[in-house]
């Protein structure tokens, strides 16, 4: 008998933490060990996550066990950190941490790899803590990492990315009302977005030279999930030379594709997959990426890595159907 890999998952209440359950319920390699809320122990799964009504029996808890093999860490941004150094693990037990707290080098130390599969898919296989990147920085670096590797990005990179509402995550505010978000959208924390500092770190893992400004314009839109980022640079390449250096970058990736036709949202809702169209537009390269938020931009992305880490297909348990209509 194949030995099921056991999972923790902290924080399971949230958005990230629904779409963990969703994914794990249904892994064929996994089955859930617990799942962590101080606000919910002793609830029904079922009652938070109403969709998952049917599919399990399982409450939160609010003890937590050394007897897994991988901890999810879905919590907020700043909470990752504390939780650890209030609940160490033991050393063999993985971690997958979905918040910001480990993702910068300056944050983290030499045991946490940066969980993007496109760039580090070597180091995942073989690492023990792992930080999730975010969900625009996931997108934009999509977008980015093939011009990287070629020292291509000579020239300021323009950007605007637009997210659906579930990435302000589950607690209400004023800009994620119905009532507010819906016919509407606004920019956000223009020029200064905390994710550029992840995406300017791999980039230059890529590219140490690198010196040229990335201006990103965020925007919330009036949709629940999922990113769309228009990017454009200067360069000298052609089209047909953009292509195939996105082609050959990608070739071997499990969830990232370069499409030559124009590319709509509602292709990657509800998958794990990033796709990418390019364009000439005189000597401006026009770069388009989309993923899903919650998946290939958060729990989608963190399973992927699971299965890096531990051996297994990085498309276990996420062959997922788009929601087209």
């Amino acid at each position: 008998m194949v030995k099921m890999i056991k999972a923790g998952i902290v924080g399971g209440a949230g958005y990230t933490g629904g779409e963990m359950l969703r994914l794990l319920i249904n892994h064929p390699e996994v089955e859930i060990s617990f799942v962590h809320s101080n606000s919910n122990e002793g609830n029904l799964i079922s009652d938070i996550h109403t969709d998952l009504f049917g599919d399990t029996n399982l409450r939160f808890t609010g003890t937590l066990s050394q007897d897994i093999d991988v901890l999810f860490l879905c919590v907020g941004h700043g909470d990752a950190k504390k939780f650890l150094d209030a609940n160490p693990f033991e050393s063999r037990i993985k971690i997958i941490d979905l918040s910001q707290d480990f993702r910068l080098k300056s944050a983290a130390n030499d045991k946490w790899v940066y969980g993007l599969p496109e760039l580090n898919c070597e180091k995942l296989k073989t690492a023990s803590y792992v930080a999730n990147p975010g969900c625009f920085a996931t997108c934009i670096q999509l977008g980015l990492l093939p011009l990287a590797a070629k020292g291509l990005i000579t020239s300021e990179v323009h950007i605007n990315a637009t997210t659906g509402s579930t990435g302000a995550g589950q607690g209400l505010s004023t800009t994620s009302h119905f009532s507010w978000r819906n016919n509407n959208m606004s920019v956000y924390k223009a020029f200064e977005h905390q994710h550029l500092n992840e995406i300017g770190e791999s980039l230059l893992q890529l590219d140490a030279t690198l010196k040229v400004p990335i201006s990103f314009i965020p925007q919330r839109g009036d949709f629940t999930r999922g990113i769309l980022a228009a990017m454009y640079l200067e360069t000298e390449l052609s089209e047909e030379e953009a292509y195939s250096l996105y082609e050959t970058y990608y070739a071997d990736a499990a969830f990232t594709h370069v499409s030559k036709k124009n590319i709509d949202l509602k292709q990657v809702v509800n998958t794990n997959k990033c796709l990418v169209h390019l364009e000439k537009h005189g000597n401006k390269l026009f770069i388009v990426g989309i993923i899903d938020n919650l998946l290939k931009g958060a729990s989608g992305q963190a399973v992927q890595n699971m299965n890096l880490m531990f051996g297994l297909g990085e498309r276990q348990g996420l062959r997922l159907k788009a929601a087209a209509f």
